[in-house]
């Protein structure tokens, strides 16, 4: 209940703002409005505290700056941050761009699918209608020409006559509504594949002749697009190494606040500007070469079964008064399917190409601000470097991971896919952002990729690679405080999940900022079995059949158990035995010995007698020669 409150008071403050905008002529989409409010309330300078609530003067504060940034005029910064929620509100995947082209093409013919399969004939005038109807619905479906075209309609009528005559209606209005429907989808099938087949048996059996059957826009626009794209970015390359150049040149004098400060301000801006105009024009140039590859395959294949079917179905029909459906209605099926994926392509491109044409308008403020001219004029005679130039620059001076123990390096020569290597602040070096105050400079992967807390950044010299490795979690978080202040840098930088903590709404006892989940990676490995299996087949968790159990064994008490012993059977039974062999053993035991040496004897005399008398001791102690 606490957060729905919550979520509705961030709707409000959401939604006046867009009121507000709206009142003062400018239209902001509710998308804009949440993220600059999240801009807003980042930003230090305006002095929110997260700690605390928001109060009722926060609020008001809060949507007054969030007014002045919406509707402030000539502003590279705002029209970043307004390119990129164009950008992320209308770019998907391919998955959900056919999708959402199947859908609208769904919904705007389901009407007339519906008015087909709901109608109720009576008359010929009627029958007639009905069935102009469904020639109708084939041509806008197939794409194959304009209903308005007399002779694209008597070509489509010819062939939805060959497989489904006007006869067959009063057949087709007993069915039942999904029948009607699964048997209009059957004959838009066949009907367009049988048009492929009549324009290329026209154009004659070379392969080169059947790129005339692809779609008008893939035609058209296919061989365009790529090179205008291309242009884009080329101009908006240009411009990002000259403001790149103009802010080196400035960041290495000393400027005074002031005027040239807020020059400074612009400058980066601007920078920030074509940076990420560059960015999706790079990802729109990759998919629409993706794009185009699929769709020379698509054209390939489609040329290769029209050759081969186009024979195939000629060898059927020629001289024939009559063919089987089973044999030409699966072809003409075929062909249908690889048209509708060519006109899916085609779609695709359309869409694709929209974005990018829409996406031009976001860069009219730094073009006011600062002209071609004005920049050469500041660059003078200053080197301007592109990208791929900084890159072969410090190429050769770069980490040796040896020397580096206490961190961890990576070289492009260790890693398998480099450019698929997730690399933070979208390549940019971090250092240089810090050190020369958000000047954003590619970085060289050839130097070395420093690899911290499963995060990877590149730098674009060794000396920045040195400087940054020295203390990262500092630099990263002075990245983030520069983010804070130019709120377009969270998406050009990809600082998304740092900063999807914040939560602006006004809550008794919550706070601004929520708390970040702390999420990290792990795995754990137990053995298979860590306790040897010890399955009792007797178990039994049932105390009623325990009782059971318990009841039958007592009744054995007292009966009688017979056993039968067949003569096959009688005395046998297995037996095993087990014995030792037998091995010599000897016993070592105590035993007395003896020597032949004399045994010593003495004789004493005088020990009787007078008193006075002296005793004599006389040895009787034999020679041990004797």
């Amino acid at each position: 209940l606490k957060m729905s409150h919550g979520e509705a008071v961030v709707k409000n403050i959401i939604h006046e703002i867009v009121q507000e905008c709206s009142v003062r002529g400018h239209v902001v989409s509710d998308t804009l409005a949440a993220f600059m409010v999240k801009a807003v309330v980042l930003d230090p300078r305006n002095s929110f505290n997260v700690d605390r609530t928001l109060t009722k003067q926060d609020i008001q504060k809060l949507q007054g700056l969030c007014l002045d940034k919406l509707i402030e005029k000539c502003s590279p910064s705002l029209d970043t941050l307004k390119m990129q929620v164009y950008f992320d509100t209308n770019y998907t995947s391919r998955r959900e761009f056919l999708e959402e082209i199947h859908r609208m093409l769904e919904s705007g013919l389901s009407p007339m699918r519906r008015d087909i399969t709901d109608s109720r004939v009576k008359s010929r005038e009627e029958y007639n209608a009905l069935y102009h109807k469904i020639v109708t619905y084939i041509l806008l479906r197939s794409g194959m020409g304009s209903p308005t075209d007399l002779k694209t309609m008597q070509e489509a009528k010819a062939a939805l006559q060959s497989v489904f005559p006007q006869t067959d209606l009063g057949a087709f209005m007993v069915l039942l509504k999904r029948d009607k429907e699964q048997q209009i989808i059957e004959l838009t099938m066949t009907v367009t594949g049988i048009l492929l087949f009549n324009k290329a048996s026209k154009m004659g059996e070379h392969k080169t002749d059947f790129h005339k059957l692809m779609p008008t826009v893939l035609n058209e626009a296919l061989p365009v697009i790529n090179k205008r794209i291309e242009s884009e970015l080329s101009v908006s390359q240009s411009l990002a190494w000259k403001y790149t150049a103009v802010l080196e040149k400035l960041t290495e004098s000393v400027t005074q606040p002031g005027e040239g400060g807020m020059s400074m301000i612009l400058f980066k801006q601007a920078l920030y500007n074509v940076r990420q105009h560059e960015v999706f024009l790079k990802l729109l140039l990759l998919i629409k070469k993706q794009d185009a590859c699929l769709c020379a395959k698509h054209v390939e294949i489609l040329q290769t079964e029209l050759s081969s079917q186009i024979k195939l179905l000629k060898e059927i029909v020629q001289l024939k008064a009559a063919v089987p459906t089973a044999k030409v209605f699966p072809l003409f099926r075929a062909l249908s399917k690889l048209w509708s994926g060519l006109q899916d392509e085609a779609e695709l491109l359309n869409i694709l190409n929209n974005i990018m044409l829409n996406l031009r308008p976001f860069l009219a403020s730094q073009g006011k601000i600062f002209s071609e001219s004005y920049l050469d004029s500041l660059l003078e005679a200053t080197e301007v470097k592109t990208d791929e130039q900084r890159k072969t620059e410090f190429s050769d001076d770069h980490i040796v991971p040896a020397e580096m123990k206490m961190l961890e390096w990576l070289l492009p020569d260790t890693i398998v896919n480099l450019n698929n290597l997730p690399l933070q602040y979208n390549g940019v070096c971090g250092y240089t952002l810090v050190s020369r105050d958000g000047l954003l400079l590619p970085g060289n992967p050839n130097i070395g990729i420093l690899k911290h807390k499963e995060k990877f950044y590149v730098f674009s010299s060794k000396k920045a690679a040195l400087k940054f490795s020295s203390s990262p979690d500092d630099f990263i978080a002075e990245v983030a405080e520069i983010a804070k202040v130019s709120p377009e840098l969270i998406h050009l930088l990809k600082l998304n999940q740092q900063f999807s903590c914040i939560t602006p709404y006004s809550e008794p006892r919550e706070s601004l900022l929520a708390r970040h989940i702390t999420k990290c990676e792990s795995s754990t490995q137990t053995d298979i079995h860590p306790v040897e299996t010890n399955i009792v087949n007797v178990y039994e968790w049932n105390e009623w059949e325990l009782r059971r159990k318990a009841i039958q064994l007592a009744d054995l008490l007292t009966k009688v158990t017979h056993s039968v012993q067949t003569e096959q059977s009688h005395m046998r039974r297995e037996n095993a035995t087990q014995t030792w062999l037998p091995k010599a053993a000897v016993c070592q035991s105590k035993r007395d010995g003896q020597s032949s040496m004399p045994r010593p004897q003495a004789y004493l005399a005088g020990l009787r007698g007078q008193r006075d008398e002296r005793m004599v001791k006389t040895s009787l102690t034999r020679s041990v020669d004797e």
